[in-house]
């Protein structure tokens, strides 16, 4: 699957997202009303089925999405060719850092008539640790407004802005994203390549789509044009409903292929009210690292695919830890709910408040267990980012040292040997863990597609110790009498906590 792009750019275009939003104007009852109030959109919604024209719709909600630029200081190396063999003709080896203003791009939307605007966290985040010196919305009529940041949520992708005019300013109202259907006719107003006030059309063609990317990866996918810079413009559906903010795209040449995902309003909503009023945004964690059952870790464990998600490492005295859930374990329900593709364990554990005590269902040698977990608060997204990941381009190299060998050429495609007291000093493991050595991987493997190298130790395979090559061997037939495709095998390598690798049988 190719990378999903965030749809922004600096110095030509920003994509740029929104969220959602109670009606608070501060302004007295009856002075302006929401731009898609039920008695505004009466007579411009279309009728049901192909609209004829999406002109009176687009005419009544484009003067609430507005543009978003941002001014920024960036720190850039200060030879070009840092990194290069060519890097002395600048004569700077270890010059110090320079300084450059860079420019950003991207949308928004106004949701109250005293002048509060939604946007993409992304949109308004500086790049390569630099600093933002001023944000800057331009309004439909080409006024620009100097925009001061209320609030910012990076694990959501969103931000709340303010400005000041003289008078209320037009506004839209949040919709209902939990009646979106897949089919539905939608229009994208936003700000492409830095082109203000540009309308696309198209449908809906998921809805809650996970990709891979968090805690908040549930989008509504839609096939009208997102390009760069419509990142934080509103999605909008035939009722005139603000019911996504446009987010990202997916894209293998970093333009619009028809694939692109905006926020639901039912997500981005609750997280606009809170950074709107300055409350604090909390959410829940277990202290895990996980990865979705696939075709081959459900074959390695006897389970059934795309159903549940697969606990790699357990966090000490983390909440999960605290509750029992090992590594190896398979969560299967979240206080009731089953985890899916759709939803997510990383989805449903952060939407429950810290503190509370929730019922699990768990899966494990072969049996499905209940705990329970006080679910914990989950740490900053600058702490997260300091997690340890599994890392396979590193490359220890362990001297065998005369050591017997054995290769299992028709069933894993690995050269392995004892993991002995003198090569597990050298490969920085306990010496006294049992388990083998990885000496050689057959590259057309499966073990070599999946990044399993020289060096590795491998400490279980379908969760039961491996000392030596005939454990391995037979736990390896076990599967295979089981009609397993595939066996479960607990890796370690230097400097990373240890993982699980579902190899494929041959």
């Amino acid at each position: 699957m190719k990378p999903v792009r965030y749809a922004y750019g600096f110095t030509s275009a920003l994509l740029v997202g929104g969220a959602a939003l109670s009606l608070v104007t501060g302004y007295p009852a009856g002075a302006q009303v929401a731009q898609n109030d039920d008695s505004q959109m009466a007579r411009v919604v279309p009728r049901q089925g192909a609209p004829e024209s999406f002109a009176d719709l687009t005419e009544q909600l484009a003067p609430a999405v507005v543009n978003i630029s941002t001014t920024q200081r960036i720190q850039v190396a200060a030879n070009p060719l840092a990194g290069t063999p060519f890097a002395d003709l600048f004569g700077q080896r270890g010059g110090q850092p320079q300084t450059q203003e860079a420019q950003s791009l991207g949308s928004g939307f106004i949701i109250s008539a005293d002048g509060y605007i939604v946007t993409n966290n992304h949109v308004i985040s500086p790049a390569n640790n630099g600093t933002i010196e001023q944000i800057t919305v331009t309004t439909p009529d080409g006024t620009e407004y100097p925009a001061k940041l209320v609030g910012n949520d990076a694990a959501s992708d969103l931000a709340v802005l303010k400005i000041t005019g003289a008078k209320p300013f037009p506004f839209v109202k949040f919709g209902d994203s939990a009646h979106t259907r897949v089919g539905d006719w939608v229009i994208a107003i936003g700000n492409p390549f830095g082109l203000g006030g540009t309308v696309t059309s198209g449908i809906v063609s998921a809805v809650y789509r996970n990709t891979g990317g968090g805690a908040y990866d549930r989008y509504i996918q839609t096939d009208a044009s997102i390009n760069r810079g419509n990142s934080g413009g509103p999605l909008f559906d035939m009722q005139g409903n603000v019911i996504g903010i446009n987010n990202a795209i997916f894209s293998p040449t970093g333009g619009s292929v028809g694939i692109g995902f905006a926020i639901p309003a039912d997500v981005a909503a609750p997280i606009v009210d809170k950074l709107r009023n300055g409350v604090e945004i909390e959410r829940g964690y277990l202290g895990v690292r996980i990865q979705p059952v696939d075709e081959d870790l459900a074959a390695s464990i006897g389970i059934e695919k795309n159903h549940g998600e697969f606990i790699q490492a357990v966090e000490p005295d983390g909440a999960a830890d605290k509750a029992g859930i090992r590594a190896g374990d398979v969560v299967l329900k979240v206080n009731g709910k089953d985890v899916t593709q759709d939803q997510s364990l990383s989805y449903l554990i952060a939407n429950i408040p810290p503190g509370t005590r929730i019922p699990m269902e768990i899966y494990r040698d072969g049996q499905k267990r209940n705990v329970t977990v006080q679910v914990a608060k989950r740490p900053s997204e600058e702490q997260l980012a300091l997690a340890q990941q599994f890392d396979p381009d590193a490359d220890p190299s362990p001297d065998e040292g005369g050591q017997g060998s054995g290769l299992v050429p028709e069933s894993l495609g690995l050269q392995t040997l004892p993991l002995t007291p003198q090569i597990a000093r050298q490969l920085g493991a306990d010496p006294g863990v049992p388990g083998l050595v990885v000496g050689l991987v057959d590259p057309g493997s499966d073990a070599g597609r999946k990044g399993l190298k020289r060096g590795d130790i491998i400490l279980s395979a379908n969760n039961k110790p491996v000392g030596d090559i005939a454990t391995l061997e037979n736990i390896v037939k076990q599967a295979k009498a089981d009609g397993r495709t595939a066996v479960l095998l607990r890796v370690q390598r230097r400097g990373i906590p240890p993982q699980f690798v579902p190899i494929r049988i041959r």
